[in-house]
């Protein structure tokens, strides 16, 4: 690990492998009950690639054969907090111009990412736009955007684990943990 990046003491489980595999396939089933067999997914790099993987194969299941494009946002940086400016790193490729849309990413914090996404695929005609968030802490919402499809709410503590990161270590772990500094 980096040595100016403080290592953290301990990282305990808030939600297993199990209750994350069981979780995505029920907001699966849920998606396939609400949007046409026929969506775009527009996956949000990188924290949610894991969810987005997990996502697509449990639709598969659920009948919905989805075509599957990233973008690249950032609004992080190397730190724990939004700075508030969202940037495009890498924007899609496919034309979402009279598509169904599903924005797939890991988290719902402050709002200013997802918001920004919305109204940029909207902005680019897309027919319906729905969001698919693993997590959400309404509690640090700065936008008025809510999500379509949650997975789990949690509370204000910093997680990593499936996907989510800290300073891109960690994305790797089966679980999503709460990341202790002390």
């Amino acid at each position: 690990m980096n040595k100016s990046i403080k290592k953290p003491s301990n990282i305990e489980i808030l939600i297993s492998a199990e209750e994350l595999a069981k979780r995505v396939n029920s907001l699966a089933q849920e998606i396939a009950n609400s949007m046409s067999p026929d969506i775009m997914i527009v996956s949000l790099l990188r924290g949610s690639f894991v969810f987005t993987a997990d996502l697509i194969r449990a639709l598969h299941f659920s009948g919905i054969q989805p075509q599957v494009d990233f973008m690249t946002l950032s609004s992080y940086g190397s730190g724990t907090e939004s700075s508030g400016k969202v940037q495009i790193i890498r924007d899609i490729v496919e034309d979402v111009k009279s598509r169904e849309i599903l924005i797939v990413d890991d988290i719902l914090e402050s709002g200013n990412t997802l918001t920004f996404a919305r109204n940029l695929i909207k902005e680019r005609e897309a027919s319906n736009v729905k969001i698919a968030v693993m997590l959400e802490k309404p509690n640090k919402r700065k936008t008025n955007i809510n999500a379509d499809f949650v997975g789990f709410t949690i509370a204000d503590k910093f997680v990593v684990g499936y996907g989510l990161d800290y300073a891109n270590y960690y994305r790797e772990l089966p679980f999503i943990g709460v990341v202790d500094f002390n």
